[in-house]
């Protein structure tokens, strides 16, 4: 059997869980993350390359003789790394998983996404676009709405590029901070103002070769800091997969409505779109609307999704390269996960790096994923605002929550943060 060398980009927890799950593969040859993390390291062989540094990807590409590249993050997606990886003939073989540039604006230009969804008729919040010679035009609009106001910067802005507020003064306020004021930089050149959507949310994700498409298990994250969703947005303080409210008959209606509607646009617009679509969702009384599109896998919700997968995931993702998805069936275990984020005291706001991380090899039960660690001197220390995920199996959600939040006692470091109440909403539907 020939077994590929695998390069992938990134250095998250959504990387430590790919990566995990893909070297149980017997189709793996060498693995290697490009930079990686302290968690990864000891699964493959990090190399010291930012994911956004497209001629040091393509040198490591040559280098390791690499026959599959799979694109974790979104930035080096928005910014081409396909065409440049494509356009080389001593890469041009290689097998991507992930869209081109066209594809990946779904998430890299908010405007362009609620745009598709208009055209296609996948349901959505009602929505206006503006630039800084229609402020005043925003702002009008702002008085067509009903309060809490959405405000979003159209760019990427590292998840923290979203507005919810429910005061209009403030509101119109923001308009100009993000318009004149640059508070988003350039994601915030253009800004979409969306209808607020009352609902529980939840993530569905699918792998497509651009022909046909693999659904992959839901789940849900967590994003604000605070207990009760208070408090200011991060990059995510947990998740859980599967969604109990996700049946069949709700995740039909997904498909039928949003899934092969988004799949079906893409063709129609001409767009050969190959790699991970991630769909956040709000349940509206029963019914799917789209939040958003991301181009890549979720973090933290990969870090609950992989350990659910109990097919080979690497044979998923070269048959998705070949494009050949229609011989891949992906089994499902049924048991519920759930991962537990520990981050940097201070995170989402100013924090410290560096603090030594105490207890992990006390930790029996649970899956560890690494994001914000790195060795030094054999000692591993935080080097990020989220630092690791606790994961675990149950035979319920509730189980699953009970075993992370034991396992969670026994690690430590210095101002180690983490929501205590993840799945809180979810339990009395489990």
């Amino acid at each position: 059997m020939e077994k590929l060398n695998v390069l992938l980009l990134g250095s998250g927890g959504r990387e430590h869980a790919i990566a995990w799950k893909i070297a149980q593969s017997e189709k793996l040859g060498k693995l290697f993350i490009a930079p990686g993390n302290g968690g990864t390291r000891l699964i493959g062989q990090n190399l010291n390359i930012r994911e956004t540094d497209f001629p040091a990807v393509k040198a490591a590409i040559i280098e390791h003789d690499v026959q599959l590249l799979i694109v974790g993050p979104e930035a080096p997606l928005v910014k081409g790394i396909r065409e440049y990886i494509e356009s080389d003939s001593d890469t041009e073989n290689v097998l991507i998983i992930g869209p081109g540039k066209q594809g990946a604006k779904l998430e890299g230009s908010k405007a362009f996404s609620k745009e598709f969804m208009e055209k296609h008729q996948i349901p959505t919040a009602r929505y206006g676009r503006f630039n800084i010679n229609q402020i005043a035009a925003a702002k009008s609009f702002l008085n067509s709405m009903e309060p809490p106001y959405v405000l979003k910067a159209d760019g990427l802005a590292g998840g923290k590029g979203v507005l919810i507020l429910d005061d209009l003064d403030k509101a119109k306020s923001a308009i100009d901070e993000m318009l004149k004021g640059g508070k988003f930089g350039v994601a915030g050149d253009v800004i979409v103002i969306e209808e607020f959507l009352k609902g529980i949310e939840l993530s569905v994700f699918v792998l497509t070769d651009g022909k046909t498409y693999l659904h992959l298990p839901s789940a849900k994250d967590y994003k604000r800091i605070g207990e009760g969703d208070t408090g200011l947005n991060t990059g995510g303080m947990g998740s859980i997969s599967p969604v109990p409210f996700a049946d069949e008959t709700f995740l039909t209606k997904v498909n039928d409505r949003i899934i092969k509607p988004t799949i079906d646009g893409l063709k129609k617009d001409g767009i050969d779109y190959l790699g991970f679509i991630f769909v956040g969702l709000m349940n509206v009384n029963g019914d799917p609307f789209v939040i958003e599109y991301n181009c890549r896998m979720g973090d933290p919700e990969t870090e609950s999704i992989m350990p659910r997968i109990k097919s080979d995931f690497l044979e998923a993702l070269i048959k998705c390269g070949e494009r050949n998805l229609t011989e891949v069936e992906l089994e499902v275990y049924p048991d519920s996960v759930a991962s537990i984020m520990l981050v940097s005291g201070g995170y989402p706001e100013t924090y410290e790096k560096g603090k030594r991380i105490m207890g992990l090899e006390s930790v029996q039960q649970s899956l560890i994923f690494q994001a914000g660690t790195h060795w030094v001197e054999n000692e591993l220390i935080t080097n990020g605002g989220r630092v690791m995920t606790v994961t675990s199996y149950g035979k319920t959600l509730e189980e699953a929550l009970n075993v992370s939040y034991s396992e969670v006692q026994k690690i430590g470091f210095e101002g180690m943060t983490y929501r205590k109440d993840i799945g809180f909403d979810l339990k009395e539907a489990n």
